[in-house]
């Protein structure tokens, strides 16, 4: 503008009206192009503008999606829910030992968690167990269903970096005692378990670690000793727990335990 204004003025004061009109049309030229990088300038950030609004928004919405679905869990609406796969022994594995399925059971453990501030929520897992048994011949009792195989899965649960599995921090004597609280044996209670070996074994296409414990029950009136076979493991986001029981006397049955923890599948 301050250009403009100095040409009019020397236009106005020279007697030469073919160099004001040079003058003149060298003012409009100018103005003109000053115009259109003004007006190029706005039509960038025009179209920059937006762009930028569209990045925003998409995070926005990458963020609703992230929460949505634990936003029940947040506001205290329903609990935070995870599923286990169920993990058990092939069929093959099943006819070849002589193991039956007894049970298939789905079932949930639900805990209330403080998630800071003094504000509890909701967790619940649902997990699967998997029993089969096996009829043996017990001398001199005779023939009992003494031997048994069961395979357990729960979600490998971490909530702000702690877990909420039950039997994700227990050592494998433990894991034997809590498991045999749960499943259900004409053998009763077996007490005095002693850890007596490890041994690897391939199950699920990696090496696994497996322990082999010894405790002693009764079957009418006759105390046996027990064999426990026992791993636990991590596979696709699920703890995994493999339990054997069978009497000690009975070496075949470590064979055929073997064969169905090599045999399992996950997911099934």
């Amino acid at each position: 503008m301050v250009l403009v204004s100095n040409t009019v003025m020397m236009a106005d004061s020279s007697p030469n009206r073919d160099s004001h009109s040079s003058s003149t049309d060298v003012t409009r030229d100018s103005t003109r192009a000053y115009d259109d990088r003004a007006a190029t300038v706005r039509a960038e950030s025009s179209t920059s503008t937006p762009s930028r609004r569209s990045l925003l928004a998409a995070g926005a919405t990458a963020s609703l999606a992230l929460t949505a679905g634990c936003l029940d869990f947040a506001l205290g609406n329903g609990p935070l829910e995870f599923s286990a796969d169920r993990v058990a022994p092939h069929d093959d594995a099943l006819e070849e030992t002589g193991y039956a399925e007894e049970s298939v059971e789905e079932q949930a453990l639900e805990e209330s968690v403080d998630v800071g501030a003094g504000i509890e929520r909701e967790i619940r897992a649902g997990f699967w167990q998997s029993t089969y048994v096996k009829d043996v011949d017990l001398a001199p009792v005779g023939e009992e269903e003494a031997a048994l195989f069961t395979a357990l899965s729960m979600p490998a649960v971490e909530i702000l970096g702690r877990s909420f599995n039950p039997l994700e921090d227990l050592g494998n004597n433990e894991l034997v005692e809590r498991l045999l609280e749960e499943v259900d044996s004409e053998a009763g209670q077996i007490e005095d378990i002693e850890h007596r070996e490890s041994f690897g074994l391939e199950i699920l296409g990696d090496g696994r670690d497996v322990d082999t414990f010894v405790g002693e029950s009764t079957f009418d009136g006759e105390e046996i000793e027990i064999e426990l076979t026992l791993t636990s493991f991590v596979n696709e986001d699920d703890l995994l727990v493999l339990l054997g029981t069978h009497p000690e006397m009975l070496a075949e049955e470590s064979a055929n335990i073997e064969e169905l923890l090599e045999s399992v599948d996950h997911p099934v």
